[in-house]
């Protein structure tokens, strides 16, 4: 309670403080840099509300050092920074020619390492940009599409254990233009409160009824289709045409795992169709990579539409949509990213299909199922060690993506500087992509972690934890003294 309301205190002053600079700037004492309309404009209708920029000039502007950094190097365990300078407070930046090298990398989305510029992976994408080039300059169904193609959707339905599967050039366009294809006006989505903003997008853009559930509550999902099925439309009370539950794998936000089984069991009960969200899941989750479904050990056949992108476990860019041969075949000609978009690089979709390949053991080695056994180890080590040193972590213990919490808002920006002070590159997160007073940190973790990485970022974590007061656990868990050797036996106590 105590960190919540001075968490709300520390908004308070800074809307304040806020509502005080804007009436400086406006008798310009403070000068100011935002955008606004010129002045022989000032008689028209504005492009844009003056007030809706105001968390941006006076919040985000004081923290805007903490995003949009320059590297400079492959997006690896490691990597090189660019070192800006401001002299206006945030404003603007300016390049002071340093590099800061070797930073350990803890936001990118790398899950199994396939980010990177060396080994069969990036061998296979330069041999196919000299034989093909780098762009197609078509889009699929005139004279864009290539026998890579074909290939890649083809490894893409193997890899998933489904009829068929289509890629698409964007993991956002993937959600948000295939949705509308599939669900109209006289059609119901139920969406968990969590969702991507792309599948928000996708929903809102079909012209369908919406209704959220809460964040992987069954209760609430069984009420709202129980309430679907008896009530009908509105006013007409006819049946729906459709109902479709849109879920996702991993929330990136909160690290937590969908339930699926229970999804499907009610999905099946009400007769409902199922659209799940694979972006962070597929090729981070599961014994052999495949993903939430993989996870829980469940029939690929029972999810109806399957999606997931390219972007993080592979390494590459992208999404695709899976399912029944019927349901690719009526997307390919009915979705706008498929109809109009530009067909894939060829680069890209060759680190596709090999760095699965790799993943399946196709390649004749181990190296795929190697990373995917390490990832797992990773995590569940990552995520031990944070919760003994008494921080607040979101999620599931198998999940790669790690919320840190730190609530305040002056704590986003000292968290994130303290930590690259360090040598150690993090995402921090605040309003409005996280609820108010649940400002975090989020750490993903990768198979390209070795163990002495992985512990000279904890190391710094709990430094700069105790530096900022983030250890609001009140329960730490510790070493059992009954055996003090085994690293698996924990016991929770008291701080």
């Amino acid at each position: 309670m105590m960190v919540a309301v001075l968490t709300y205190m520390g908004y308070g002053i800074l809307t304040i403080f806020g509502y005080l600079r804007d009436f400086l700037r406006h008798w310009k004492i403070e000068r100011c840099h935002i955008a606004r309309e010129k002045e022989e404009q000032k008689d028209f209708v504005p492009l844009y509300q003056d007030f809706e920029n105001f968390y941006t000039r006076n919040l985000y502007m004081r923290i805007r050092d903490n995003w949009n950094r320059p590297i400079c190097s492959v997006p690896g365990a490691k990597m090189d920074l660019m070192e800006r300078a401001t002299y206006d407070y945030n404003w603007t930046f300016e390049y002071t020619g340093r590099v800061v090298q070797d930073v350990i990398n803890l936001g990118s989305y790398n899950y199994l390492g396939f980010a990177e510029n060396t080994g069969p992976c990036a061998d296979s994408a330069a041999e196919v940009t000299m034989k093909y080039g780098v762009g197609v300059a078509s889009t699929r169904q005139e004279i864009g599409n290539l026998d890579r193609h074909e290939e890649m959707e083809k490894q893409v339905a193997r890899f998933l254990g489904v009829e068929s599967a289509m890629a698409f050039g964007m993991g956002f366009a993937t959600n948000s233009m295939n949705i509308p294809a599939l669900v109209g006006k006289g059609c119901l989505i139920l969406s968990d409160e969590l969702n991507h903003a792309s599948l928000v997008l996708g929903a809102r853009l079909s012209g369908s009824t919406i209704r959220v559930f809460k964040h992987n509550n069954m209760q609430s999902l069984e009420k709202l289709l129980r309430e679907a099925i008896v009530h009908g439309q509105p006013r007409t009370r006819r049946p729906w045409k459709k109902i479709l539950i849109v879920v996702e794998g991993i929330y990136s936000m909160e690290g937590s795992i969908v339930r699926l089984p229970e999804v499907i069991a009610l999905k099946k009960r009400y007769r409902a169709y199922l659209y799940l969200d694979e972006a962070h899941s597929i090729g981070a989750l599961g014994p052999r990579g495949r993903g939430v479904v993989d996870y829980f050990g469940l029939d690929p056949c029972d999810v109806d539409v399957m999606m997931g992108t390219f972007t993080k476990s592979f390494g590459a860019a992208g999404g695709y949509i899976a399912g029944k041969r019927e349901l690719i075949e009526y997307l390919r000609s009915h979705s706008h990213s498929a109809v109009y978009a530009t067909s894939m690089s060829p680069p890209v979709v060759e680190q596709i299909i090999t760095s699965m390949k790799c993943i399946m053991g196709e390649d004749g080695t181990t190296i795929g199922s190697e990373r995917v056994q390490q990832l797992a180890e990773n995590t569940v080590y990552f995520r031990k060690r944070l919760r003994e040193m008494g921080f607040i972590i979101y999620g599931n213990n198998d999940s790669p993506v790690v919320p840190l919490m730190l609530y305040m808002p002056a704590k986003i920006g000292a968290f994130g500087r303290e930590m690259l002070k360090r040598n150690i590159g993090v995402v921090v997160v605040g309003f409005p992509a996280t609820p108010i007073i649940e400002s975090r940190a989020r750490f993903c973790i990768s198979a390209g972690h070795s163990k002495n990485m992985l512990d000279q970022a904890l190391n710094v974590i709990s430094e700069v934890g105790d530096l900022l007061q983030l250890k609001y656990s009140h329960h730490r868990l510790q070493l059992s003294s009954a055996r003090p050797f085994d690293d698996d036996v924990y016991e929770d106590i008291d701080d």
